[in-house]
């Protein structure tokens, strides 16, 4: 590989069990030989646990292998290794299982990740390790990193867990994660272990302050990073109040992208002059209200079958973003295929969630398309309320708040309250009725 990866001396906490340094070394170097011994070219690790992704990373980047991050169970048999020209499995055990492929040709070292796989077979992109490593900046205090501890609490075979494993690894911090993680779970493996950088999406941060209630201060947070969906003023606010000795940064990626930026000033969105100026070799536009980027640490492209690539021929990407361009900012106003068609009229689901969550009542809100007979689809919102409120008690509240800041069709008609909102594996809001 173009960049070379070693395990710090702090080592990990799985599952609430330390792996010291030495132990994880060990494991490095023996799934290396067994690599080598079958010449194998393209592995793929599927597991949820964090342990088992570290070192099949290093153990493939030994071993010269291609490294396949899979998030979904999928059998031996199944057609899709074939499709992706995998020549072996690992589990989270670190268990290999061969596969009866021909051999195909010899590997380039590639870290492949998928991008989805809710329906049928997920895309999958290649990346090269040294774009992958273009934003993980080495600490200035090599010594006093060693000492952090960082709590992944993304899917480990996500793009952006992927990048949480690289910033403990070229950090030297100790990595604390948790299989099957919940926010639950998180929280309490966050007041049991005491991390001090934390990076989540704005859905997985709500729940967490949420969780963590008054023991919140107790959590030595110095380092935050919001990412993965469209960070709101609110949530930035309220993580200020939460934490106030943590810096903050909310950063833009995708697995296709790559890393491309992060914003630091505590607002949300991004400065406006970046659109002329572009911003740590990124080049960035708007075009149909869509933001387009053109990044040195985009995918190479994706497995072949998989499609055409999204990146053109000059090298911009639409990223499916809508965003607008007000006074020195540039604002994220939704997806370009999450829209609620009320009677014809077009609802983004973040514009109704941003201002429910203005309510200090409301901890976090899904906004989604309820079905109505005579207009298509209504607005209806999932509510997760602050302790000890029930919607009777704010119902008014809530609505007489979107009827002022929302007005007319946008006003949500059907309120749901829950417990928590559904979370994809890679700590995202789930969309949908």
């Amino acid at each position: 590989m173009a960049a070379e990866l070693t395990i710090g001396t702090a080592g990990l906490l799985q599952d609430g069990v330390r792996l010291p340094a030495a132990a994880v070394q060990a494991l490095v170097a023996g799934l290396a030989q067994r690599l080598e011994q079958g010449a194998r070219q393209r592995v793929a690790l599927i597991s949820d646990r964090a342990d088992a992704a570290l070192v099949a990373l290093l153990a493939c980047q030994r071993a010269g292998c291609d490294l396949l991050l899979w998030r979904q169970a999928t059998p031996p048999d199944s057609p899709v290794w074939r499709e992706l020209g995998v020549s072996a499995l690992l589990d989270g055990e670190l268990g290999l299982v061969e596969l009866p492929l021909p051999r195909r040709a010899e590997a380039a070292g590639l870290v492949l990740l998928a991008t989805s796989g809710t329906t049928g077979t997920p895309k999958v992109a290649m990346h090269r390790l040294d774009r992958l490593l273009g934003r993980v900046r080495s600490p200035r205090d090599a010594a006093a990193a060693q000492h952090d501890r960082v709590l992944l609490t993304y899917h480990p075979c996500s793009f952006a867990g992927l990048q949480v494993l690289l910033t403990a690894l070229v950090s030297g911090a100790e990595l604390l994660a948790v299989s099957r993680s919940t926010v639950a779970s998180l929280a309490a493996a966050a007041l049991a272990h005491r991390p001090t950088l934390c990076s989540g999406t704005p859905t997985f941060w709500r729940g967490f302050m949420l969780a963590l209630g008054p023991q919140a201060a107790s959590v030595p947070l110095r380092h935050i990073t919001l990412g993965g969906e469209a960070v709101d003023q609110v949530t930035l606010d309220r993580l200020r109040q939460c934490f106030p000795a943590a810096g903050i940064v909310h950063i833009y990626a995708s697995t296709e992208a790559g890393a491309l930026y992060a914003v630091r000033d505590g607002r949300a969105g991004f400065p406006r002059a970046w659109l002329d100026d572009g911003i740590d070799g990124v080049s960035l536009r708007i075009r149909d209200g869509a933001l387009q980027v053109r990044s040195p640490r985009a995918m190479q492209a994706y497995v072949a079958g998989a499609g055409a690539s999204p990146i053109d021929a000059d090298g911009w990407l639409s990223t499916g973003d809508l965003v607008e361009a007000e006074g020195d900012r540039v604002l994220f106003r939704g997806r370009v295929d999450s829209v609620i068609n009320v009677g014809g009229a077009k609802v983004r689901p973040e514009e109704i969630e941003a201002a429910l969550l203005e309510l200090p009542q409301v901890a976090d809100v899904r906004a989604f398309a309820a079905r109505n007979p005579i207009t298509g689809e209504l607005v209806g919102v999932e509510l997760v309320l602050a302790e000890g409120l029930r919607l009777d008690d704010v119902r008014p509240i809530i609505v007489a708040h979107a009827r002022q800041r929302l007005g007319g069709y946008k006003v949500p008609r059907v309120l749901r309250q829950v417990t928590a909102l559904d979370a994809s594996a890679t700590g995202k809001k789930q969309r949908g009725g």
